[in-house]
């Protein structure tokens, strides 16, 4: 590689420019520097071709120190700087978000602190300088690891454009270089809510046992159970205020919503009694948390960290969309996601235009996969749906008669071919309207013809895209930004209408497709959701080397 032999052919510049005799003489930091200047594995894009790698690569340190001439950017001959002292304390401190100080080798450069000799001082300047680069790049786009592992499961990991020589020279220009490391982190509340979240469960671990609540019996309302004891206390480790106690053991029926609120939080079933899951995620460790809520800590920093002041969120493991405007829920919402099989992408984009009383063009992939089977044990099974079938995807092709058709002769392939197309109209699996942000997934939010499926608590049912439960208030929304002549009554006329009728916006609005975990609520109060696509497990077993959630 050439950054290898830029280092060797560094290394072996300042060995032969020693004068014959003085290996002992006294050397510069800079020739220092150069001599000891070697690669270091970092986990990050390419520089010479701005993309990512998929395997462990070197980043050549001579890359940012030849730059600026060899001169070292935090030690002088008396030793550390106060840029120096800022980028150690930020590093010991990266606990605070989620991140392992461990990581950046903090006990390294802390053994290096007080020796002022040059290769101490020199090798204290190189690790300060590439653990610096490797915080900020975890920091701002999020750990590459992921990505790497599961370029499919993980594609939002990471960020292609970071370049580490900018990153010193940014530092280099900050009038302070604490503040400015520190304000590196996504600033929204999102993000700034479970930090302060992490930092409570993190304390709570440190100053409190948590002994396990013994298995048992339901425990309901107006019963005696001597766990109660422990029960209250766990309650109100999680930051929940508790009415008075009537008597040691008894669940006073005054104590049921409290019991229920923590089971909305944890996405239980609300029912106030205390089972099995119940009891198993009021065991869960303030170490357990921590754990799930740096995981969402790291998601966040691999998406886009300017929200908007407008904008659509959508939580994938909590079947939830909201509607934001200026740091307010305006829209708060169920939705379908993906199944299992057809897992819904995590990105960010904007909503480009409305598309009221839609065609739904069925992809391929269905068609060969699901309509073709129908088709053989039916063959008006298309016509039943009001979908027509076309000769192929191109404008020119013609509309045939799908009861014609022997479908027994026709395999995945030739179906593949076909295009097909279903009608606005209430059958339309689209519904009345869908809001397109042209993606790479196509992905897209629209509205349904079964309306029935937002009842159920577990909602993995689409093939990929977002089904909203409430797609005119959304679109009133989408529009009222757009104009505030708009309104219900408009869109309800238009809907009236089954001709399809595109509206497009000339202010995108944007929205960002989102895995959480765990999140904060008006009230500030965590919550955690179910893992719907075991994601969580996946991510700390990359991350966090934690083998015990493997299964």
């Amino acid at each position: 590689m050439i950054g290898r032999f830029l280092c060797t052919l560094l290394a072996a510049a300042a060995f032969l420019a020693q004068p014959v005799g003085s290996a002992e003489a006294p050397r510069s930091l800079e020739e220092t520097l150069a001599g000891l200047i070697r690669c270091f594995p970092l986990e990050q894009p390419a520089l010479e071709k701005q993309e990512f790698i998929l395997r462990q690569e070197e980043l050549c340190l001579s890359r940012i120190y030849s730059a600026t001439g060899m001169k070292p950017f935090w030690v002088k001959l008396t030793g550390p700087t106060r840029r120096a002292d800022s980028i150690l304390e930020v590093l010991e401190q990266a606990a605070n978000e989620g991140l392992e100080p461990d990581d950046y080798n903090v006990q390294s450069i802390r053994q290096l602190w007080q020796d002022k000799s040059a290769d101490s001082l020199a090798e204290l300047d190189i690790q300060l300088t590439f653990n610096l680069v490797k915080y900020i790049h975890d920091i701002t786009r999020g750990r590459l690891k992921p990505y790497e592992v599961s370029p499919e499961l993980f594609a939002e990991a990471g960020d292609s454009g970071f370049d580490p020589l900018a990153a010193v020279e940014q530092v280099l220009a900050a009038e302070d270089t604490g503040v400015y490391l520190r304000q590196l982190a996504p600033t929204h509340n999102y993000y700034q809510g479970l930090r302060k979240a992490l930092n409570h469960y993190q304390t709570l671990g440190r100053q409190h046992d948590w002994p396990t609540i013994s298995a048992g019996k339901l425990i309901r309302p107006a019963e005696r159970d001597e766990r109660l004891t422990l029960i209250r206390q766990r309650l109100a480790y999680h930051q929940t205020l508790l009415p008075a106690e009537s008597g040691p053991g008894f669940y006073d029926p005054s104590l049921q919503p409290v019991v229920e609120s923590f089971q909305a939080r944890f996405g239980l079933e609300i029912d106030g009694i205390i089972g099995p899951e119940t009891l198993f995620a009021m065991n869960l460790t303030p170490a357990d948390l921590a754990r799930t809520i740096s995981l969402n800590m790291t998601r966040w920093r691999w998406q886009s960290t300017d929200l908007g002041k407008r904008y659509i969120m959508v939580n994938i493991a909590n079947y939830d969309l909201k509607a934001v405007e200026k740091g307010q829920i305006m829209l708060d919402m169920a939705v379908i996601v993906g199944q299992s099989s057809h897992q819904t992408p995590v990105f960010s984009d904007r909503i480009r235009y409305l598309d009221f009383n839609p065609f739904w063009n069925v992809p391929p992939s269905i068609a060969k996969n699901e309509e073709l089977p129908q088709l053989r044990k039916n063959p008006s099974h298309l016509v039943e749906r009001h979908i027509r079938l076309f000769s192929n995807w191109q404008a020119d092709s013609v509309e045939l008669d799908s009861t014609a058709i022997d479908w027994q002769q026709i395999n995945r392939r030739l179906m593949g071919r076909y295009k097909l197309r279903q009608d606005p109209g209430p059958w339309n699996a689209l519904g009345r309207v869908k809001f397109v942000f042209p993606n790479k997934y196509d992905v897209y939010l629209h509205d349904t013809s079964s309306h029935d499926l937002f009842e159920q608590t577990k909602r993995g049912f689409s093939h990929g895209c977002i089904r909203v439960s409430n797609p005119l208030a959304l679109a009133e929304f989408a529009l009222t930004g757009e104009d505030p002549d708009w309104n219900r009554e408009r869109i309800n006329e238009i809907i009236a209408d089954p001709t399809r009728r595109v509206i497009r916006l000339h202010r995108p609005l944007p929205v960002h497709i989102t895995y959480q975990t765990a999140w904060l609520d008006k009230q500030s109060r965590i919550h955690f959701n179910r893992d719907i696509y075991g994601r969580d497990e996946k991510l700390a077993r990359i991350l966090l080397g934690d083998e015990s959630k493997e299964q």
